[in-house]
């Protein structure tokens, strides 16, 4: 979703909030439609989209991450998954794999196990090429044109949390944001600190890269000696939809317009600043 007006060097992405659910993914699956929704990042397309109206462009993915997630490398593959030999060039060794947490998912949280059977490697292999590739290559594009026309661009990647997580069996409360930057190697030190403070004076708990320091996206698109900056901001699904019904609650609003007031309030303090600091580090 491109801005009707010259668009800031901002893109907006929401690549966990696709909801379109193939008949033949369900049919494959063990889990219900409920259960299969679980690794969902609910509604977070719905909370930002809106940024294009402030001049900003906004990319989502309509397909769901428990079918392919972009937020990996292209190759991250179990090869228990799939009933032949994969090509020698995946990666079955990364801790996402082993976690059950690849490009193509072995499980939704709580070690839910998605498949009745395994898949075949041309079924795997053709949901990178039509869809993850696809994703990135529009990404890439989108960033080349921002830093052409500014000098610089930023990427700004919206997730969402649990409420709750899971150590040791003791259940803790999460923060209402995390905020990832690669431990600083993302983006310039400034973005991070202006998203952190923005958040706090509107009241929210926030903390930096705990448990979330940003995943392949980040990664692998922020490069700030080079003026392009990649933030990853998680939030927690309690401030806007019940967890359990995976419906919206009333905070859905309050928080769509705070989060709205905090993309424009971050990407004028930035314009304000001379672009020759965004440029390069």
């Amino acid at each position: 979703m491109r801005p009707a007006s010259p668009s800031l060097p901002f893109l907006v992405c929401s690549p966990h909030s696709g909801r379109a659910y193939l008949k033949s993914f369900l049919d494959s699956s063990r889990l219900n439609r409920q259960q299969i929704r679980d690794s969902e990042d609910a509604y977070v397309d719905m909370l930002v989209e809106r940024c294009s109206e402030l001049g900003l462009t906004f990319l989502k993915a309509n397909f769901p991450r428990a079918y392919l997630d972009v937020n990996r490398e292209p190759y991250e593959l179990d090869p228990k998954m799939f009933s032949e030999r994969l090509p020698s060039y995946i990666n079955n060794r990364s801790l996402r794999v082993t976690g059950g947490l690849g490009t193509i998912p072995k499980i939704v949280t709580e070690r839910k196990e998605i498949y009745k059977h395994s898949l075949t490697v041309a079924e795997g292999l053709e949901r990178i090429e039509t869809l993850y590739k696809p994703y990135h290559k529009q990404i890439s594009k989108e960033l080349s044109f921002l830093k052409q026309q500014n000098n610089f661009a930023v990427l700004l990647d919206f997730h969402s949390m649990p409420s709750q997580s899971t150590v040791k069996n003791q259940r803790s409360l999460r923060p209402d944001f995390v905020i990832g930057d690669r431990f600083g190697s993302s983006c310039s030190q400034s973005l991070t600190a202006m998203a952190t403070g923005l958040l706090r004076e509107m009241g929210y708990h926030v903390v930096c890269n705990k448990p979330y320091a940003g995943g392949f996206i980040t990664e692998h698109y922020g490069r700030p000696s080079k003026g392009i900056h990649a933030l990853q901001i998680e939030m927690n699904r309690a401030l806007y939809m019940d967890e359990t019904t995976l419906l919206p609650h009333s905070g859905l609003r309050d928080t769509q317009h705070n989060l709205l007031l905090f993309i424009s309030n971050i990407t004028e303090l930035m314009i304000q600043s001379t672009s020759a600091v965004w440029a390069a580090e």
